[in-house]
């Protein structure tokens, strides 16, 4: 750095030099005309010159020494920061208390550039740690009761059980897959496409009868209250969001329980809650919720991939609405998906 910022105050020396020589240059016939007349009487006019372009030098480097200082080396600083990001270095920062306002901008610009660059990095390490781990579990899973059944001494049981947990752990990668496409395709959109008219409150109807097997194998009960609602979007695309909600509300209620699905509107908005008497989530749950590949109750994570929520919160922003969710430990939780209608 020492080497670089020797060269360009160099440089920036020469160019006030330059401009210097230049103004001394102009001024010349001026002094000549000036001396011609006999305001310079008893002086060498080749001496004003000389005592003239030393202090033109003295007043250059002074110039060179302050300006170099207070513009070239903070533009010494960006740059050597921008090789270090451009390395991969996304911990890098720059001071920002330049008195230059314009530096100081540059400056707290930069570093949000990076720690923004950071945190991308940090969600996308964690995506490709998550992703590894979420396919190398039903793997091995395979993998090892696929080896077991090769036993020729298996019973009849045992190898039907070691059978369902392959077919179990295939579906899990199966419904992995499908749901890294989905976020992946959704992340890539920023418009609904197909978007039509049709009866919501039939949606919803729809998806909690094509989950029937599921709530009424826990015995749960359904409160259903839904007004006439006329939608205008993607029918396909709503229904994950239902089915999704819907699928976690059963999975966390336990046995007996209730789950509440309403439907209302009003003044242009379609507000739909999906309630359940459920574990409920702490603080830190309901922060991270939406995460891609987070679930707060790890001893139920054999059931999902943590992607479900994260789909319902990008299908409900494409849709230029919101979803809220309230809860508390054992006290169940709600969810709230409100669409501009």
């Amino acid at each position: 750095m020492k080497k670089r910022s020797f060269k360009l105050g160099f440089y920036f020396t020469l160019v006030v030099f330059a401009i210097m020589s230049a103004s001394i240059l102009l001024i010349s016939p001026i002094m000549a005309l000036t001396a011609s007349r006999g305001h310079f009487a008893g002086m060498d006019i080749m001496a004003t010159f000389v005592v003239l372009y030393l202090l033109s030098m003295v007043a250059g480097v002074t110039v060179s020494a302050i300006v170099g200082h207070r513009i070239l080396k903070p533009i010494l600083r960006f740059s050597d920061a921008l090789k270090e990001v451009s390395a991969g270095n996304f911990q890098v920062q720059v001071p920002e208390d330049r008195r230059i306002e314009e530096l100081s901008t540059m400056a707290k610009s930069f570093n949000r550039m990076v720690q923004q660059l950071q945190n991308t990095e940090t969600v996308h390490g964690d995506f490709i740690a998550n992703l590894s781990h979420e396919f190398k579990t039903p793997l091995a899973s395979i993998e090892g009761y696929a080896v077991l059944l090769r036993d020729a001494r298996l019973s009849r049981e045992e190898h039907d059980e070691y059978v369902d947990r392959i077919i179990h752990a295939t579906h899990r990668l199966s419904t992995l897959s499908g749901n890294i496409l989905k976020i992946s395709r959704l992340e890539s959109q920023e418009i609904i496409p197909d978007q039509k008219p049709y009866r919501l409150d039939e949606q919803l109807r729809q998806a909690v009868l094509l989950l029937e097997g599921d709530w009424s194998r826990k015995n749960l009960e359904m409160n259903i209250d839904l007004q006439d609602v006329v939608y205008c979007g993607n029918d396909e695309l709503l229904m994950q969001v239902w089915l999704n909600l819907l699928s976690n509300a059963i999975k966390f209620t336990p046995d007996g329980g209730t789950i509440t699905v309403e439907l209302t509107k009003s003044a242009g908005t379609v507000l739909a809650v999906i309630r359940d008497t459920g574990i409920g989530m702490d603080a830190e749950t309901i922060e991270h919720i939406f995460d891609k590949f987070y679930q707060g109750d790890t001893s139920r994570k054999s059931e999902g991939n943590g992607l479900g929520l994260a789909i319902v919160s990008r299908i409900v922003k494409l849709c230029g609405g919101t979803v809220q969710v309230e809860a508390m430990p054992g006290a169940g939780s709600s969810f709230t998906v409100s669409l501009p209608q």
